[in-house]
């Protein structure tokens, strides 16, 4: 059995209208927590000031604080509300919001995921299909992700490894202007591998 209620024309179930007021308060007090109080918001009877550098003022009143803030032509910025008493710091909010957003900007770009591309080679393979597959690597190198090169070696082909290094060796003087050799050519099975990583 439900209980319904009108709340500005609208009916609801108490159960509903319950809920969703304990939403409402939750994210109204999330936000409240998230925001940083400056200047006249902070009302509070006592903080401890520190100055732009970092360096210890002292225990004063809000106001006091903010007349030393206006003075040196800075925000007063609470920076730990849950301190006793709350930690006030001077510091130019506008300048150092900027730069904050700067510094996450460049976080996200130096985010970029880095993909393994593979490079397939075998062992008699010809100088322009070397040069071919050499190629798309360096687009790849240049793109900013790593190359996996693998040669199979076939049948008795497994007696000459040495050769697939050779081949290997090859193929990397090709692209080391724009790659590094993250792993040296090395046998995974029938198959010999090796590593590039493209320069900073």
């Amino acid at each position: 059995m439900f209980f319904y209620i009108k709340i500005y024309g609208y009916e609801t179930n108490v159960c509903t209208f319950v809920f969703y007021f304990y939403v409402f308060i939750f994210i109204r007090r999330w936000t409240t927590i998230k925001k940083v109080e400056i200047n006249e918001q902070i009302r509070d009877r006592e903080v401890r000031l520190i100055g732009p550098d970092g360096e210890q003022i002292g225990i004063m009143s809000s106001k006091e604080a903010l007349k030393i803030a206006e003075e040196k032509k800075l925000d007063l910025v609470k920076i730990a509300p849950g301190a006793n008493p709350p930690v006030c710091k001077l510091m130019d909010y506008g300048k150092y919001k900027y730069e904050q957003a700067k510094r996450e900007k460049e976080a996200r770009k130096k985010q970029k995921t880095i993909t393994v591309k593979e490079v397939r080679l075998s062992l008699n393979i010809e100088d322009h299909d070397l040069n071919t597959k050499a190629k798309k690597a360096i687009k790849f190198l240049k793109n900013g992700d790593k190359v996996k090169v693998t040669l199979r070696f076939k049948g008795r082909e497994l007696g000459h490894t040495q050769l697939g290094v050779d081949v290997l060796n090859k193929f990397f003087s090709i692209v080391e202007e724009v790659g590094v050799m993250e792993k040296k050519p090395k046998m995974e099975g029938r198959n010999m591998v090796m590593f590039i990583s493209p320069k900073n």
